[in-house]
């Protein structure tokens, strides 16, 4: 990196959202810009997860961007490997190379309110830009929680994020802290190679079938010679995933015929009444993420494997004793305990117009409009920003949304002309937040009964979209002027005017 360097565009992180916004960019003919990136390859969560079973829980064909549609998909649920290469792919194929900063960790934003660009400080260097466009996205810092003792265990500890692949689990006791996404895919993968498995359970899981297989070549050899054909596979992904968004967002008693299933689909795989007892949910189905697996009961089963019902309270020594009183020895500790999303790291270290950090501002809870960019905050945007989440479709369906708002942006500072910026109108991310919260009412996640990582340290659901995606994209085609201050680098003051020599005798002489 330059000294001095200055772009247009710095955006921040190389995952799906990161490398869009770059294709984006390109595309608007936006060719001064620059991916900044902390690690040393793209990828982004599909980088950093790579523990064994780690794969997507969305179809291969809807998990990809609609403009770099991948006819080589091996399977309809593609594991990390074949993901993370679609990126690398992805980078490739539209030139983005040259624009990747790698090692490039960003410490500090800082919006100059003179020359209206942003000063950013990384790991690499300095540098200053327009606008700035944050795609760390919410699944990219662990959280381990603070467990009294932990700091004295006498094993190995690490987070499913951070897996530690030269550490041998073989033969070891192993406990899994955590029943979530990922925790139900490491623990089929590590039961049949470690001596115990203890496995600590805060909250079950709603756990349905994976509907997975592998895509033949008589497939993958169609989709290639007749592109249309996986646009018409994507289109049918979508559209059922469409269809269910009505029962999560407006009528969650219609889930009850899901969740019925459900409990078949634990009484088939698990014979033993306590345990079933143990791993069925007291909520609403869908109130948190649905996770699909078909390994996952039946390891459970397993005589080598412990479900303790219970959290981790504490640690002692190689000892560790649940919220519950029951206690196990272990070698190793996995923590499968998610990600900071609601109080996400990066807003530490943005500081806005008016010298406080995002963090600062959304201290109360995070608020943004249309779920992009947040009120003194100028030239500045998020992907994967508050309240654009999913419950039950594919982000990469809400990330081209606002790749779509990202280019009018972009458009609309051109049309503006010279040193500008646009900073979000705090009435207008007042009135879009109120209205988005109100929708959040009557959906699943609010009255399902259970305590997500959807929802804030205030209870209130700043993560997930209220809506269809097709609700959001109209949402995100343009930006609308009105909700935003133009504002414009302050003209210096004219230097007074030269006075002429007569001018000036005749008041030497007055």
């Amino acid at each position: 990196m330059t000294e001095h360097e200055h772009v247009r565009v710095a955006v921040i992180g190389s995952g799906f959202g990161g490398l869009g916004a770059a294709v984006r960019l390109r595309r608007e003919g936006v060719t001064d810009f620059v991916v900044l990136e902390r690690a040393g390859g793209v990828g982004g969560t599909w980088r950093d997860n790579s523990y064994p079973g780690c794969a997507c829980d969305v179809p291969s064909h809807l998990y990809s961007f609609s403009f770099a549609p991948n006819p080589e998909w091996p399977r309809t649920f593609s594991g990390q490997e074949h993901i993370r290469a679609y990126l690398e792919h992805v980078a490739d194929v539209f030139r983005l190379r040259p624009h990747l900063r790698f090692d490039s960790e960003v410490r500090m934003m800082t919006w100059d309110a003179q020359k209206l660009h942003w000063v950013i400080e990384t790991s690499s260097g300095h540098l200053t830009a327009d606008l700035v466009v944050s795609a760390t996205g919410p699944l990219s810092d662990p959280k381990i929680p603070d467990i009294p003792g932990i700091d004295g265990f006498t094993g190995k500890v690490f987070h499913s994020a951070r897996w530690d692949h030269d550490y041998d689990l073989r033969g070891k006791r192993v406990a899994m802290v955590g029943t979530g996404a990922s925790a139900i895919q490491i623990v089929p993968a590590i039961q049949p190679e470690v001596s115990r498995l203890t496995l600590f359970q805060r909250t079950p899981p709603w756990v349905m079938p994976r509907v997975d297989r592998a895509i033949s070549g008589a497939e993958r050899w169609l989709h290639r010679r007749l592109p249309f054909t996986t646009q018409a596979r994507r289109g049918m992904l979508w559209g059922i995933r469409e269809l269910q968004v009505q029962a999560f967002t407006k009528r969650p008693d219609e889930l009850g015929l899901v969740e019925r299933l459900a409990k078949r689909n634990i009484a088939r795989a698990v014979k033993d009444p306590a345990l079933r007892d143990r791993l069925t949910p007291d909520y609403r189905i869908g109130c948190k993420r649905i996770l699909l697996s078909n390994t996952y009961y039946p390891a459970l089963t397993r005589p080598n494997v412990d479900v303790v019902a219970s959290g981790l309270d504490r640690v002692e020594g190689s000892t560790l004793v649940a919220a519950d009183g029951s206690r196990a020895e272990v070698d190793a500790i996995v923590f499968g305990t998610g990600f900071h999303v609601t109080d996400m790291p990066i807003a530490e270290r943005v500081v806005g117009a008016d010298g406080r950090t995002l963090a600062e501002a959304w201290k109360d809870g995070m608020r943004s409009l249309r779920g992009a960019t947040a009120a003194g905050f100028p030239n500045w945007m998020t992907i994967i920003g508050p309240n654009t989440g999913l419950g039950n479709s594919s982000m990469i369906l809400m990330i081209e949304s606002q790749l779509n708002y990202l280019a009018d942006y972009v458009r609309q500072l051109d049309v503006l002309g010279g040193r500008v910026a646009l900073d979000p109108r705090p009435a207008a991310v007042d009135a879009w937040n109120d209205r988005v919260q109100e929708r959040m009412k009557r959906t699943v996640w609010n009255t399902g009964g259970c305590t997500s990582w959807y929802l804030d340290a205030n209870g209130v659901n700043t993560t997930v979209w209220p809506g269809t995606t097709t609700e959001f994209r109209s949402a995100t085609r343009r930006v609308d002027l009105a909700e935003y201050e133009v504002v414009r680098a302050a003209r210096p003051a004219p230097a007074p005017a030269a006075r002429s020599t007569r001018a000036t005798k005749a008041v030497a002489e007055a």
